[in-house]
């Protein structure tokens, strides 16, 4: 996430107001944005929740991928004003304004199998009632959370255990709770704005950096790295909001409509995923020969869980007892999808 520019966000928002020509409650065509391109999974969700939106109503969804209103910081800026109606970002970059949403960087605590972890997001009651109170303090209407895949670390040398982070700069969003993960393995975290990570990587200015597969792709992040490694930490989540105010002034059928959307733009987007890491990495390969992929076996991710222990504890340190009681429902509906 970049540097917040108060001079770009005011350019940004004034854009933004001269776009749309009508207030947000009444507008007919709603606009959209997220953190990724549109053939990525954001985008990806996107397309198919404007897809089901214009075949069940009057109205438009107007898709506004990353970079073309700002920043992380400035789209959510718009969304909390009413300019935008929707957004999807990243639990990584709201950690700054609900911090309970951090709860999804506890290292280790998603779970590895594909079909309990798309069982949680459909059935967790952490985000299905105690998330949406949170992010209606902030003006938002929580909408749904997905997850996007695996998180691997790119870096320039071998990556077996912590002592191989020791001095290793690797970037992080801008999310207290990750800094903790990173430092607690052995790390030296360094949060970058999205815009500087692949120059700072060519010229070393960092060493190493986190995201799901198809990111590293498509972003051709395996250009300036030689190893990717699987440390099993993590799988990226996001969730996708709309201003409060917009929704709560719609009409019964429109929100009925809006969630029967969302609902089958999560479903798709769950079945999108299948095989999209391997075929990612088949991707990277064909790009890159000789570039090194690694999944780390139960042994030697043990030290790496040993010390996601004191993350865990900083996060309830962080959210106080709310936080507490968040993470303990978390893992009473992470236990109840196991098989």
């Amino acid at each position: 996430m970049a540097v917040y520019s108060k001079v770009l966000a005011s350019s940004i928002l004034a854009a933004a107001t001269t776009i749309a020509g009508v207030s947000a409650v009444h507008a007919d065509t709603w606009r959209y944005a997220f953190e990724e391109a549109m053939d990525e999974v954001q985008g990806k969700f996107a397309q198919k929740f404007k897809e089901e939106v214009e075949a069940n109503s009057d109205h438009e969804i107007q898709l506004f991928p990353y970079g073309t209103l700002g920043e992380s910081a400035d789209i959510m800026e718009q969304t909390q004003a009413g300019i935008l109606q929707f957004v999807d970002q990243s639990p990584g970059f709201t950690g700054a304004l609900i911090p309970e949403a951090q709860v999804f960087f506890v290292p280790y605590l998603l779970p590895q199998d594909d079909q309990e972890l798309f069982e949680f997001f459909r059935t967790s009651k952490a985000i299905t009632e105690m998330f949406p109170e949170l992010y209606a303090k902030q003006g938002l209407e929580l909408l749904t959370m997905f997850p996007e895949g695996d998180v691997a670390i790119t870096t320039r040398e071998p990556l077996k255990s912590p002592a191989d982070l020791n001095e290793v700069k690797v970037r992080v969003m801008t999310n207290p709770l990750l800094v903790e993960s990173y430092k607690a393995f052995g790390a030296t975290p360094t949060p970058l704005p999205w815009g500087e990570v692949y120059g700072a990587l060519q010229t070393g200015i960092i060493q190493g950096q986190e995201n799901p597969t198809f990111y590293i792709l498509s972003n051709k992040l395996y250009e300036v790295s030689d190893y990717m490694t699987y440390i099993g930490h993590n799988n990226f989540t996001t969730a996708v909001m709309a201003n409060q105010d917009f929704y709560s002034g719609l009409s019964e059928e429109d929100q009925t409509m809006i969630g029967n959307a969302i609902d089958v733009a999560f479903e798709y987007i769950l079945d999108y995923q299948q095989g999209q890491t391997e075929e990612a990495i088949n991707g990277i390969m064909e790009a890159k020969p000789g570039y090194t992929v690694t999944t780390l076996t139960e042994e030697e991710r043990q030290p790496f869980k040993d010390a996601a222990a004191q993350v865990e504890a900083a996060f309830i340190e962080m959210t106080g007892d709310s936080g507490k009681s968040l993470l303990e429902q978390f893992k009473a509906d992470l236990d109840a999808v196991k098989k």
